[in-house]
């Protein structure tokens, strides 16, 4: 569900690594441009940094939650964490998945990393030593998605080809339970309590599940093409979901709304003919949201209004993941062109 998936370069190491500063030759020049002004993010060398180091398309990068530090993942089957600080140095490479991966979620501490692959394994890395803890099987098919718990018990849930959705106890091999589906799972998501989980497949729909009694509560309908990313906002409040069909939306997911819980549907962000799932995110406040597109760019829009605020273009290929960092002052995009773009966010 994510594109192709291509073996790592048997040179594959540090002398691959290339930070740069990013010109508005660069960039296609534009008001919105990522280079253009002083938004923050003064750690940075330049308002723009590239990050190369990746052999294959990278499709997911998170910013760590407790760290300067970031973290991307590729079809190369390599994870790299990087400073967010002065020159953006490679810290570290995680390896030991045997193809693509497809996300990454920090741990609340910002200790573990944890991944998801191609090769239907999640997998659980020590952030500081680099070294791999544990390897949690069950799936049957690549895993898509991954998402963890934000209160209480920390557990993990993930998305598979296979049509299930597994719930992990971190600390345990096997998977505490799998909810069936009919249909291969492409986005998961927790609310923040942990008792309802948001899962998106590839017939247009979004499903919302007790995990206690393990059963479906209700479906979101209103896309027209597979979901490829979901994400709660920061108040839980408010799902927000992107797609194939081009199209970002957001819903409202408070257990008394309306029997409509459409809000807003967010147009500009084109998926494009690779059909990769392409990831859309909040910032910190759940004032803004941002998505990939096909065409190498950033799109972020105003959550409330629906209003587009800015297109920021740079990459040269499917922007697949979209993170802005904690403190809202940075955006971080991550391509096919097996390159991120870390930079300033225009206010």
């Amino acid at each position: 569900m994510s594109g192709e998936k291509r073996a790592a370069s048997s040179s594959f190491g540090s002398t691959q690594l290339v930070k740069r500063q990013r010109s508005d030759a660069n960039l296609h020049g534009g008001s919105n441009a990522l280079v253009q002004g002083a938004h923050g993010a003064a750690a940075l060398q330049a308002p723009v940094m590239q990050l190369s180091g990746h052999s294959a398309e990278v499709f997911a990068a998170r910013f760590s939650p407790t760290a300067p530090l970031l973290a991307s993942a590729s079809a190369d089957r390599s994870i790299l964490l990087w400073s967010t600080t002065a020159d953006c140095a490679n810290t570290g490479l995680l390896t030991g998945h045997k193809s693509a991966v497809l996300d990454l979620h920090w741990s609340r501490d910002g200790g573990v990393l944890y991944s998801c692959s191609a090769d239907a394994h999640v997998a659980s890395w020590d952030a500081t030593t680099g070294a791999r803890i544990r390897r949690h099987t069950g799936h049957a098919e690549a895993i898509n998605s991954l998402a963890a718990s934000a209160r209480g018990e920390e557990f993990l849930v993930s998305g598979s080809d296979d049509g299930s959705i597994g719930v992990w106890d971190p600390r345990q091999k096997h998977a505490l339970a799998y909810l069936a589906t009919a249909l291969p799972v492409t986005a998961v998501c927790l609310a923040a309590a942990g008792h309802e989980l948001y899962s998106g497949a590839i017939d247009n729909t979004i499903r919302v599940w007790d995990l206690r009694a393990q059963k479906c509560l209700y479906e979101l309908a209103g896309h027209a093409d597979t979901i490829t990313s979901l994400a709660l906002a920061p108040d839980a409040q408010t799902l927000l979901s992107n797609s194939h069909d081009s199209t970002a939306r957001t819903w409202d997911v408070r257990p008394f709304a309306p029997e409509d819980r459409a809000l807003r549907v967010l147009d500009g962000a084109q998926a494009g003919l690779e059909k990769n799932l392409i990831r859309a995110c909040w910032d910190g406040e759940g004032k803004r949201v941002a998505a990939g597109g096909g065409d190498g760019t950033v799109t972020v829009w105003d959550s409330k209004s629906g209003l587009m605020l800015h297109k920021l273009p740079g990459h040269r290929g499917t922007v697949n993941d979209v993170r802005i960092s904690p403190d809202g002052s940075m955006v971080l995009s991550a391509s096919t062109d097996r390159t991120m773009l870390l930079g300033e966010l225009p206010r």
